[in-house]
């Protein structure tokens, strides 16, 4: 009985050990293995990513290489997180699963699903096994594309976790904004920017010309002052000599004279109304005298 005790109790220990160390795994651990995926390995520890991994019993990493991480490395850190997570699926498949899934293709479940933040099927993964056999990735995202293929099987431990090497990083169109209203935000921005179109106001100023009216108040003004040029050749002969009513009569009778002469003509011919006048008088005076002169002397 001691040695069938013996025997059942040192199973029962392989078992338990055999059941923690399959448990258990680490992904930093495993993956540092590789030179290849240590960009991979930095990113998945400094969003915390790995420890999430760590905790799960059954799972699968999309592993990429550091030449093809630049579409993720150049995201902001959030969204760098958002997108790891895609990168991990929550069962386990390596190639020979992949390939005995019935009619070639599957949506898969990610972490990313798990956050309550991934809408519009951003949290799966379109999965499709070409006729040529060619094992194709893409976001479920409606519009998204397969664009990422399977390279090859890095590691795996049957059946808790897999990393399985992809061509190219996996990120679903607008994971970027957790709101696809704000996605079409800066859309918007754009459609409201022909508004500053009515600054054409400030263009009118080809319409300025309507000030331009002051330039010809000049030319008009000069239009006038040249037409009184024909009617006095001399430059004294302006508005005002014109309506002065001794300038009139004389320049109205005597077309031969010039305003000057015309105004002297008048007074010649008043001095000689004022002679003959005198005359007459003096006439008319010496007659008075020669009748008191014949009356005395009768």
């Amino acid at each position: 009985m001691a040695p069938i005790n013996a025997s059942f109790s040192a199973a029962v220990l392989s078992l338990v050990f055999l059941a923690s160390s399959t448990a258990a795994f680490n992904i930093t651990r495993i993956l540092g293995e590789f030179s290849d995926f240590s960009t991979l390995n930095s990113l998945l520890s400094q969003t915390k990513l790995a420890d999430e991994i760590n905790r799960r019993q059954t799972i699968t990493v999309l592993a990429v290489d550091n030449g093809a991480m630049g579409a993720i490395s150049a995201l902001p850190s959030d969204v760098q997180r958002k997108v790891l997570a895609v990168h991990v699926v929550l069962d386990y498949y390596d190639a020979d699963k992949l390939r005995g899934i019935k009619n070639g293709s599957a949506m898969l479940t990610t972490m990313f699903q798990s956050t309550g933040q991934a809408t519009n099927r951003m949290g799966f993964i379109n999965y499709t096994r070409r006729a040529d056999g060619v094992m194709m990735f893409g976001s479920a995202e409606p519009g998204a594309s397969l664009t990422s293929q399977m390279v090859k099987s890095v590691a795996s431990r049957p059946y808790n976790i897999s990393v399985l090497q992809v061509s190219s990083a996996i990120v679903p169109p607008s994971i970027g904004s957790t709101d696809g209203s704000k996605a079409h935000a800066p859309e918007n921005a754009h459609a409201k920017a022909p508004a500053p179109a009515p600054t054409p106001s400030t263009s009118k100023k080809p319409n300025a010309p309507a000030p331009a009216p002051a330039p010809s108040d000049d030319s008009s003004s000069d239009g006038p002052a040249a037409a009184p040029g024909p009617a006095a050749d001399s430059p004294d002969a302006d508005g005002p000599v014109a309506d002065s009513p001794d300038a009139d009569g004389p320049s109205a009778d005597s077309p031969d004279a010039d305003g000057p002469a015309g105004a002297d003509a008048p007074a010649d011919d008043s001095d000689d109304t004022a002679a003959a006048t005198g005359r007459v008088v003096a006439s008319a005076g010496l007659g008075v005298m020669a009748l008191v002169f014949m009356g005395v002397s009768l």
